[in-house]
């Protein structure tokens, strides 16, 4: 993972920050098509950086800068399951328009495609000057199976016998060393086969942890974050149970790997992709945020009362989730959850405490899945309903009552039948501003009674200016402080209230 360092002050993200991911290698692509010559990520024009600062976000993942490998692009041509997946993407795709995957890291360098680490550096010092910060990616768990280590330190590996390699050659890449022949592991992912692509990294090895800190330094001197692909399976308890049968009965490090990574580089801010319950843990080790893909599900299986519990999760009202509707692993929005369910998924989504997390392609509405080895994809039409609401959410949003306020969930009671059961309501306060969202999860108008706690009523009105379609209620506060304000939504819909005294 060496690479040349340069020095570079880390931008603070403010709280409850917008990420958005772009796939840096189609983006480069499209941007080179639009302008009609080769852009490289220090070449991209002051009008594209300028129009991401302009939508809202406080900081961009380029997703994918390091260099590709040759066996992941092979292995990823000969795979007989992405010609479908290409076609839909990239109609008429050729050999050359398959680069690899991200994921397969052949080296932390940027790929000669992308750049250079000045280029790197100019791109942060853009973001930087317009109030972004730069993620990029960590692929800690693995490495591409061609990566030099494999041949010239295989200790830093998860390796079998000849044995485990006949017996189950599927789990097992072949690799010829000074040492003689190695049969390392593919990485992988328990419930799921392994990435063939994809060499499993021995994190009990002591030489190997020491290699990826030094290589995380470099990391975090060209940018402010990090993405930390599976971040879980580094984990010394799960990795012990996941391939203890291959260690010689190696012992656990008496230390977690993030915990010292955090230590090494404590201003970098650390996002773990995670699973299976380890958010908490992870967090506690140093991360900033971590995927909640719990709430994902919830969301997107209408399973309401599972919404609310977690919403009085600890990590949730501290603000250390990540919040998505999609990302480059999930299928796109609209194929998930459908246009109509978008209204209250996405409002729900961008403006609960943590880190409202967006995708390249999202905010346009587009459908198609971009598989991450496609060089460059297809223009798809845009939806402009789905445009229009993104637009709406992200402007609200950008004000500083959602970063610096104090968010609570609100208590909502029943008006005639049990609907009310289907609403989320909560409320964001900071001085004098006051904004208040309900969100509808179900197939069904739904109607209650919400409820504000702090008895900060006058005999005024207050005017509930909904920011999504421009509708304006006024409630009397003595009203508001005895009954509560009653609301009805359509099946998905969503109010988002700025309220002002009259």
């Amino acid at each position: 993972m060496a690479g040349e360092t340069t020095s570079s002050k880390k931008f603070r993200l403010r709280a409850n920050p917008a990420l958005y991911e772009i796939n840096t290698w189609v983006w480069l692509e499209q941007l080179s098509a639009r302008f009609g010559r080769t852009i490289k990520l220090g070449d991209v024009p002051d009008e594209e950086w300028d129009s991401l600062a302009a939508i809202g976000f406080d900081a961009v993942w380029l997703m994918g800068i390091w260099r590709r490998s040759a066996e992941s692009r092979r292995m990823a041509l000969a795979d007989p399951a992405n010609p479908p997946a290409f076609d839909r993407a990239l109609p008429g795709w050729k050999a050359e328009d398959v680069v690899g995957s991200p994921y397969a890291v052949a080296a932390y360098v940027p790929d000669t495609r992308i750049g250079t680490w000045d280029d790197v550096d100019k791109a942060s010092g853009r973001l930087h000057a317009r109030g972004m910060a730069l993620f990029v990616d960590f692929v800690g768990n693995h490495t591409a199976v061609d990566d030099p280590w494999t041949r010239s330190n295989p200790d830093f590996y998860v390796q079998g016998t000849k044995e485990d390699f006949d017996k189950d050659p599927g789990s097992f890449y072949r690799v010829e060393t000074a040492s003689g022949t190695k049969f390392i592991a593919l990485g992988k992912d328990p419930y799921f086969p392994p990435w063939r692509d994809t060499a499993q990294l021995n994190h009990f090895n002591a030489g190997l942890r020491a290699m990826e800190i030094a290589g995380l330094r470099t990391i975090a001197s060209h940018c402010d974050g990090v993405r930390c692909d599976m971040a879980m399976l580094q984990l010394n308890d799960i990795f012990g149970r996941l391939w203890g049968h291959l260690l010689n009965g190696a012992a656990a490090p008496s230390t977690e790997f993030w915990a010292d990574a955090h230590a090494a580089v404590p201003e970098l801010t650390l996002l773990a992709e995670a699973y299976w319950g380890t958010e908490g843990r992870l967090i506690d080790l140093g991360f900033s945020f971590a995927y909640d893909k719990g709430m994902y599900d919830a969301v997107r299986d209408s399973r309401i009362a599972d919404v609310r519990n977690q919403l009085g999760n600890e990590l949730e009202v501290k603000g250390h989730f990540a919040h998505f509707l999609e990302n480059h692993d999930e299928a796109r929005a609209p194929s998930v959850f459908g246009k109509i369910k978008l209204p209250a998924a996405a409002t729900l989504m961008g403006t609960l405490p943590g880190m409202r997390f967006y995708h390249q392609g999202e905010l346009q509405g587009y459908t198609i899945h971009w598989p991450i080895t496609l060089r460059t994809v297809a223009e798809e039409p845009t939806d402009p309903d789905i445009e229009a609401l993104f637009a709406k959410i992200l402007r609200e949003t950008k004000d500083d009552v959602f970063h610096a306020g104090v968010w609570k969930l609100l208590q909502i009671t029943q008006e005639r039948d049990q609907t009310f059961s289907n609403l989320i309501g909560y409320e964001w306060r900071s001085g004098k501003e006051w904004r208040v969202i309900v969100v509808n999860l179900s197939s069904e108008a739904s109607q209650g009674w919400v409820h504000f706690e702090d008895g900060r009523f006058d005999p005024r009105n207050y005017i509930f200016h909904d920011r999504l379609d421009d509708a304006k209620y006024v409630r009397g506060g003595e009203s508001l402080g005895s009954e509560g304000l009653f609301v009805r939504k359509d099946a998905f819909q969503a109010h988002l209230f700025e309220v002002v005294p009259s």
